[in-house]
């Protein structure tokens, strides 16, 4: 028995993450296999599964971590609780996107949470990430801390003025900025609204003082373009849902207007 695993999609992504090249990964909604061997067979370089939105429970959630090394796309969970982590790793999630980290405290934790060295995220090398007992505990220790991606969201107006303190966090790699949420908490009238223009420009700022990365859901390439010239590189566009509604939306407008008296 050997400790050299092959390398796949969920290894390569974090180190493409922090390349701040070009990304693009959707939303899985559906705690279904099918969606995510769609994307991945399509070329996205990355989903996100859902589990503080959509109704995923761990054995879901295992099954598309295997459906996202089948269709060579990298797999990240979106995890409801810092304490979800480490499931969604030791099943082989790329890595874990974090809601709700609005302060310096919290990227911290969610950092342990993710790493062995300088971390307390708890040992195993049983499932999935250690190969089911194929690599040895250092390999499989120093592997994960390699490959692990960790992207805290910043989706709360106070994480604002602990911006940089956040993105100074040992271990964390990136920031997702949740411009819903902002935009809700902001009692803006959209995210296109000033106030949470600013909050995103404060955030692409401090990410490039930091030079980490950063990820933005977006409505089309158009938008990403614009978002990428003050510092986004990896973006979330759709869910599957969404892709399926707008699809079939497209297909029900057509049919009645070929069909319309």
């Amino acid at each position: 028995m050997h400790d050299n695993a092959p390398a796949r999609p969920a290894d390569a992504f974090r180190q493409r993450l922090l390349s701040r090249k070009p990304l693009l990964g959707s939303f899985i909604k559906t705690p279904t296999v099918h969606a995510t061997e769609i994307l991945g067979d399509l070329g996205f370089d990355f989903v996100v599964v859902d589990e503080e939105h959509a109704p995923f429970d761990r054995g879901q959630t295992e099954l598309i971590m295997l459906a996202a090394r089948a269709a060579g796309t990298a797999a990240i969970v979106r995890v409801p609780e810092i304490a979800r982590i480490l499931g969604a790793l030791d099943d082989g999630a790329a890595g874990v996107l974090v809601p709700h980290i609005s302060s310096a405290t919290r990227a911290r934790e969610a950092a342990a949470a993710c790493r062995y060295r300088g971390g307390r995220r708890g040992f195993s090398n049983s499932p999935r990430a250690g190969r089911y007992g194929g690599l040895g505990i250092w390999p499989h220790v120093d592997r994960q801390d390699a490959h692990v991606s960790l992207i805290a969201m910043i989706e709360d107006p106070e994480a604002l003025a602990e911006i940089d303190a956040i993105l100074a966090t040992d271990g964390l790699d990136a920031v997702f900025i949740g411009r819903g949420d902002l935009t809700v908490a902001l009692q803006a009238e959209s995210p296109e609204a000033p106030p949470v223009q600013a909050a995103v420009e404060t955030i692409c700022a401090a990410a490039e003082r930091a030079g980490k990365p950063v990820c933005m859901m977006v409505a089309n390439a158009a938008e990403a373009k614009r978002y990428h010239t003050i510092g986004a590189s990896a973006f979330i566009i759709a869910s599957d849902q969404a892709f399926m509604r707008r699809a079939a939306a497209e297909s029900l407008g057509s049919f009645a207007k070929e069909f319309a008296a």
